[in-house]
């Protein structure tokens, strides 16, 4: 009987989802998992075969868990806020919330035909007002707290899109989404004051089991460094102060640039010679991204101030000021010092407009920019820190400017607070209200959610604001705090808002009295297993730590950190090994591998393709071999006879237990399947399989391809479904072979190969390898020098002669 695939998945795909056997309980009693995928935007073109990698490799950890008694929580929802729903609807003339729920229908007809163990009563949705009431919460107590405020700043803008964009949706200088032009505007923007939580962030880091390139990001995202605030008196009277990780190379310091958008050039605008020069610079820089403004490889370029010079407070020396795109406001002081000997791109300004050039690390040639390692040399040109070590130097350094109140140690990071508003519509609407006499007014908790209300045209206005302000009945309000007139704040919240949360409200997710109940958070969290793309592990990563931590100070939550384990996945790539798009012809439809296959074929295949956290090119053709494999798994209901384990496989079925048991912990899918395989074909040598034998294969297939294993299962009259089972263990002693396979050698080079047994003493293993015909008669004749023996690998025998 051919196995009838299609039947077979929907039939247990309704069965799992009618009897709720993959919902969470809320029994407490129980030992609990929670596993979580990062939940998908849900795009109009619905899933490629990229996505389930992720959703697959944790669905089989999840389900395995099951089997071992846990209490498993393994949810699915949608984030589903953004701007590329608001621009098909705009393009379409469709309400967003349509498109939403359009393409919502679509990615959950998808992910069900995968034969995923979702909890899909706990379905959570970013744009359900239920569920942006919470969101809006959220923003309200960090308002409450400081840690959201509004500031004037110069922030990414797109032309095209008509909103601001954070740096890192800035790619190459144009826009992320729409590849638009990209400009510098100065707007009032609300902002989130992740800063103050920059050494949580990173001290938090060393507590939690995250795979070390994600602790790297992390970190690197952060960006701490040690070292001072330098101040720099200026001829005009004013200070300029500067933080530097270098303030042993002080003396080296020859000129000092700033920032085009630094404050301080406003107020010396008549006392600037060239101030026209210098107005025509600001509006260059103003057209370029950050990205842009700060790329090593490009020609540098800036204004020398005409009419004020700084002056170096070690020496008391006069050094030129410039304004140059390469500084940026954002990022500390939006003022440095130059040391062009030490640094590259400082030489190479230097040397486009002629400055001096003073070495003060020993070592190197700084006029052919062939600099010594300044990080260890000796001090020289430094007056009193001359001889020192740098290390040295850097502690005398900053004791000097603390007692000469010319500075001070300082730490920094790179990280900047976040940018936490767009002036879109389709995004949750910020609970603020700005009165004349109270200022910003948080919006009563009684009153949330605030709903957003339906607009006429979804466009953006052309003054940069939401379409939200032209809807006066609902802009004008009155003031909570004094009851005058205000208005409400028209700029609406990042798609990041509802994705920095969502795995509290998983936890309980029709709580409509607060997020989750502090019973289902202390119980469900920290998440035991995060997997997403390596693409999050900074900005969703941060962001969400960032408001976990939040949380956890005001007593929402019982733990610092939210996520207990985090592993990445690599991409799934076109069979031309480039990465999947609909301009390069090489997407690969889900729908079409699962109707062609399977879903439990194509989840054997995802999880087979290769290494699970390296990029892997898609094959049509291996894919076939996973389906043979499935195919030989159903005939093996013919071959049945009764009986336990028989003691000829009996090692085999133990190892194999062991090696799937361990692989997929460690996100070893693919070489858990290679040994399935591997005992199918043992099995198949014999030419039968008891009942036993079937009904541990089956078990273990069971997480991997789980509709066949449970009609089989059901078939073959086992009783129940294979998911309320018990997993099944192994006996260590059974798993050690009593030989093993040996490589022989002489001189290095392989010759022969022995089985011996495993317990094998190194005289007996070497004796052996002697008496072997090849190597035998590869050293007659020759003296042997040495003798090396590998337990278990391999016998070396260096001769001579």
């Amino acid at each position: 009987m051919k196995y009838d695939f299609s039947t077979v998945e929907k039939k247990w795909q309704e069965i799992w989802e009618k009897e709720g056997v993959f919902h969470a309980t809320n029994d407490t009693s129980r030992p609990k998992f929670y596993a979580l995928v990062e939940f998908p935007y849900p795009s109009g073109q619905g899933l490629h075969v990229g996505h389930p990698r992720s959703y697959t490799a944790l669905d089989i950890i999840a389900r395995k868990k099951r089997l071992q008694g846990y209490n498993v929580l393994y949810p699915m929802g949608w984030d589903a806020f953004g701007l590329p729903t608001e621009n098909f609807a705009i393009k379409n003339h469709v309400h967003p919330a349509e498109v939403t729920k359009q393409n919502i229908a679509r990615f959950k007809q998808q992910l069900v035909s995968l034969g995923l163990s979702f909890d899909w009563s706990r379905e959570i949705n970013t744009t359900d007002p239920n569920y942006y009431k919470w969101t809006q919460w959220i923003f309200l107590k960090l308002f409450e707290k400081g840690l959201a405020y509004k500031k004037e700043m110069a922030v990414n803008w797109c032309n095209s899109c008509k909103c601001v964009l954070a740096n890192e949706e800035v790619v190459n200088g144009v826009c992320e989404r729409c590849g638009g032009e990209v400009v510098r505007k100065t707007k009032s923007q609300w902002m989130l004051g992740i800063t103050k939580y920059a050494q949580r962030l990173i001290d938090d880091l060393d507590g939690v089991d995250y795979i070390e390139r994600v602790k790297t990001q992390q970190r690197n995202w952060i960006g701490r460094s040690t070292g001072a605030e330098v101040n720099f008196e200026t001829t005009s009277g004013d200070t300029l102060t500067v933080y530097t990780t270098r303030p042993d190379t002080l003396f080296g310091a020859t000129y000092m640039v700033i920032s085009p958008e630094h404050p301080i050039l406003e107020k010396w605008a008549d006392k600037l010679h060239n101030m026209d020069e210098v107005r025509t610079y600001q509006a260059e820089a103003a057209s370029k991204s950050d990205f842009e403004r700060t790329e090593l490889v490009k020609d540098k370029t800036g204004v020398r101030l005409d009419g004020v010079e700084a002056i170096n407070p070690v020496n008391g020396r006069q050094i030129p000021i410039f304004i140059s795109d390469y500084v940026l406001i954002s990022y500390g002081t939006g003022a440095i010092m130059a040391v062009p000997a030490h640094d590259t791109r400082d030489w190479e300004f230097a040397k486009k407009f002629n400055l001096p050039i003073i070495e003060v690390v020993k070592g190197g040639d700084v006029e052919k920019e062939a600099f010594t390692d300044c990080a260890t040399g000796v001090m020289v040109n430094s007056g009193m820190l001359d001889g020192l070590s740098v290390e040295d130097a850097k502690v005398k350094i900053v004791d000097w400017l603390e007692q000469e109140k010319k500075g001070q140690p300082k730490v920094n990071f790179k990280l900047r607070d976040w940018v936490f508003a767009r002036q879109r519509y389709w995004g949750e609407p910020i609970p603020i209200v700005h009165c004349d006499k109270c200022g910003y007014v948080a919006l009563p908790e009684d009153q949330l959610p605030l709903k957003l209300p339906e607009v006429e045209s979804y466009e953006p206005t052309q003054n940069g604001e939401s379409p939200l302000a032209a809807l006066t009945d609902w802009v004008n309000t009155t003031c909570p705090k004094c009851g005058g007139s205000a208005h409400r704040e028209t700029d609406t919240m990042p798609q990041w808002a509802g994705s920095s949360w969502y795995f509290m409200r998983y936890c309980d997710p029709h709580n409509n009295d607060a997020l989750a109940s502090k019973e289902a958070l202390d119980y469900w969290l920290p998440v035991d297993w995060y997997n997403g793309g390596m693409e999050h592990t900074t900005l969703h990563l941060l962001y969400s730590r960032f408001w976990h931590k939040f949380l956890y100070d005001i007593g929402v939550v019982s733990m610092p950190e939210p996520y207990a384990k985090r592993t990445s996945h690599g991409m799934i790539l076109g069979e031309n090994g480039e990465k999947m798009s609909k301009s390069r012809g090489n997407v690969v439809n889900p729908d079409e591998i699962v109707n062609q296959y399977g879903a439990d074929t194509m989840r054997l295949y995802e999880m087979f393709i290769g290494d699970f956290e390296k990029s892997a090119p898609w094959s049509s053709k291996s894919i076939k071999g996973c389906k043979r494999f499935l195919d030989r798994i159903w005939d093996l209901q013919e071959c049945i006879v009764e009986g336990g384990i028989r003691p000829e496989l009996e090692r085999n079925f133990h190892k194999t237990i062991k090696k799937v048991t361990i692989d997929i912990e460690n996100l070893k899918m693919n070489t858990a399947i290679a040994a399935m395989m591997a005992l199918l074909n043992d099995i198949s040598d014999t030419g039968s399989i008891t009942k036993e034998e079937f009904r541990t294969l089956l078990l273990l297939l069971n997480p991997f391809a789980p509709h066949i294993t449970e009609e089989l299962w059901q078939l073959v009259g086992f009783g129940s479904m294979v998911t309320s089972q018990t997993w099944p263990t192994y006996d260590e002693s059974k798993c050690v072979d009593d030989t093993v396979e040996i490589v022989l050698q002489i001189n290095g080079k392989v010759r022969n190969r022995l089985v011996i047994p495993a317990d094998i003493s190194k005289e007996d293993a070497i004796a052996a390898a002697k008496q072997d015909d090849k190597i035998a008669s590869q050293i007659e004749g020759k003296t042997i020098v040495k003798e090396i023996y590998v337990p278990k690998k391999l016998v070396n025998l260096v001769v001579k002669g």
